[in-house]
């Protein structure tokens, strides 16, 4: 994981009891504080102003609000053929909130060729939190009654903030991002933070916008209340994919 960038740039030092995060249109880097705790109120207060914490085991709490910034809007999302195919074939099912612990805990598990994870068991408690107070939320892909895919992030006004997905069926985490997609688009949400851009999310439709411009496309979507039931609709995932 990049920490700092060149030029002498230091994020600003949080105190446990001050929750105020500097302005990111006004940092230089990518990291914009560091230390602080993972209280709910912190947490959306971070997201809030386009920032999130990452960091590892050990290693002081670290808030971040990348320049340039992954962005994924509902309504482009990319579903290929072979993607429907392998839903159809596995005859996926989406639920939504079923068992978010569940779908955080498979997150946490270390990737291939990785020691570690960034998802801790602090992070884990501070997201099973928001998502009883109603903020964080969990797409699930099963089959039958094996979870085999999903994705866990944060809702607030018309944004959703994705935070991780797995995948323990080939194509399971696509299907999950695009259900949130399909989703997301039929209760009007404005966008999906991706934080970073990756090939994988670029395959599904995701681009890089600079910092300065999502920061006010998230002002607009965080003021804006969307018409979310959290609940899954089968009718959003029959859409024709594309050629």
């Amino acid at each position: 994981m990049s920490t700092l960038r060149p030029g002498g740039f230091r994020p600003v030092l949080l105190q446990r009891r001050v929750r105020a995060f500097p302005d990111p249109a006004q940092m230089a880097g990518d990291i914009v504080a560091m230390g602080g705790d993972l209280r709910a109120e912190r947490l959306l207060q971070a997201y809030s102003q386009g920032i999130f914490p990452w960091f590892s085991e050990g290693d002081p709490i670290l808030w971040w609000s990348p320049d340039p910034r992954g962005v994924l809007f509902p309504a482009a999302v990319h579903s290929s053929r072979s993607l429907h195919k392998s839903a159809r074939r596995a005859a996926w099912q989406v639920a939504i909130d079923r068992d978010f612990a569940g779908v955080v805990a498979a997150c946490a598990q270390p990737r291939a060729g990785q020691d570690g994870t960034w998802i801790t068991s602090g992070m884990a408690r501070a997201y099973e939190e928001l998502f009883q107070a109603g903020y964080a939320h969990s797409f699930e892909v099963y089959a039958g009654a094996e979870l085999v895919g999903g994705l866990y992030g944060v809702a607030l006004g018309s944004a959703f903030f994705g935070e991780s997905m797995f995948s323990r069926a080939r194509d399971a985490s696509k299907w999950a991002l695009f259900a949130l997609a399909r989703h997301l688009q039929a209760w009007n949400f404005r966008l999906i933070d991706t934080q970073f851009l990756t090939a994988h999310l670029q395959q599904m439709g995701a681009v890089e916008l600079p910092r300065s411009e999502f920061l006010q496309l998230l002002r607009q979507a965080t003021s804006t209340e969307a018409a979310a039931p959290w609940s899954p609709s089968p009718e959003l995932l029959a859409g024709r994919p594309e050629a």
